[in-house]
């Protein structure tokens, strides 16, 4: 499985013909090096709540790749309205695609969409632990730490996901609290340092990380296991 950083929380997820990105927020992202129309053959868009840096370019991405888009249940709807293919999901639900499994998994956050029109209710905020050929990568979305993390243990996380930046989410103390609940093989911090606001260091991270091994990945950078 080939892992690659785009920024953000955006991640491009690469097994076999399976081509997933998750909250792919590009093109409203100054720091990312890759654009929308760069990324060919996607066949998944997984956005974990309607927050406009986690949407992003998924219409687009969807649209120009005919990819099929795996969010919860009220995106899903907003989204269809589009003529996007839509697979709808909830927290705790899990189905099994033809490339392998999707758990939908708790996350503490908000999840409103902007329109021209006004705030949508974009439903319950989540994250996905993906499963593809016996590799299960989990991606926590924007989330604060919570007790339902412990429960992700028995899932034997190969690669996990998480955001270290504060103030939205999780800062990096409460984020060693989560990865010692969940218990992955290694670790990838996410959602720092693209505003001021989330400003974080994930050298601190790593260095306070006893858990499990910490992969800090520049923009652009993949990581293959």
């Amino acid at each position: 499985m080939k892992l690659t950083y785009l920024g953000h929380s955006s991640f491009l997820i690469e097994e076999g013909k399976f081509k997933g990105i998750v909250d792919p927020f590009l093109s409203g992202n100054q720091a990312s090096k890759t654009k929308p129309e760069d990324i060919k053959d996607l066949t998944h868009v997984f956005i974990t709540h309607g927050h406009g840096d986690h949407i992003g370019d998924a219409v687009q991405l969807a649209k120009e790749n005919d990819a099929l888009v795996i969010t919860n249940a009220e995106i899903s709807d907003y989204l269809s309205s589009k003529g996007l293919r839509i697979h709808a999901m909830h927290i705790g639900g899990r189905f099994r695609f033809d490339f392998g499994t999707v758990k939908m998994t708790p996350a503490l956050h908000g999840s409103g969409i902007k329109t021209d029109k006004g705030m949508v209710y974009g439903g319950n905020p989540g994250g996905f632990v993906i499963e593809v050929k016996g590799k299960k990568v989990y991606h926590a979305g924007d989330t604060g730490l919570t007790m339902d993390m412990k429960l992700l243990e028995a899932e034997k996380i190969d690669v996990a996901m998480l955001p270290i930046g504060g103030n939205f989410t999780m800062d990096i103390d409460d984020a060693i609290i989560a990865t010692e609940f969940v218990k992955p093989k290694k670790i990838i911090p996410m959602h720092f340092d693209t505003f001021q606001v989330i400003k974080a260091d994930p050298g601190e991270f790593k260095e306070k990380n006893k858990t499990c091994e910490t992969l800090i990945l520049d923009i652009g950078e993949s990581y293959e296991f």
